[in-house]
């Protein structure tokens, strides 16, 4: 996998997964399964997507996003995804469905905001 493409990290309170240019089904498999790792071993369930630099993905690209979450079990995360522009808008928000996220446009520190709002717990 092209190392200039996916970068995921814990950062603070946060994990940041940044990809670039064109995304495939791997990319995005990758992108879950190192994203999953560092909850598993941090903790953490804030996930900040960095997609600013992202293109457009097929729809099949898209849509595989769902298949990947549909294995998350038990797995709670709160997802801010950011994004350059509607049409990145429009396919993260058919990507991610019905998951607890936030799609911003370009506002990284918004979205880092609303990720460290504590969420409600029964």
């Amino acid at each position: 996998m092209d190392n200039q493409q996916l970068w995921v990290e814990p950062v603070g309170e946060l994990i940041i997964a940044r990809i670039r240019g064109v995304p495939t089904e791997a990319l995005l498999r990758e992108c879950q399964e190192r994203v999953l790792q560092l909850v598993k071993d941090t903790g953490k369930t804030k996930v900040l997507y960095d997609g600013l630099e992202m293109e457009p993905p097929s729809l099949d690209v898209v849509l595989s996003q769902r298949d990947l979450d549909a294995t998350l079990g038990d797995i709670q995360l709160k997802r801010a995804i950011i994004v350059p522009n509607s049409k990145l808008a429009y396919l993260a928000r058919l990507a991610f469905g019905e998951g607890d996220y936030r799609v911003f446009y370009s506002d990284m520190t918004t979205a880092i905001l609303w990720l460290q709002q504590s969420t409600a717990q029964p």
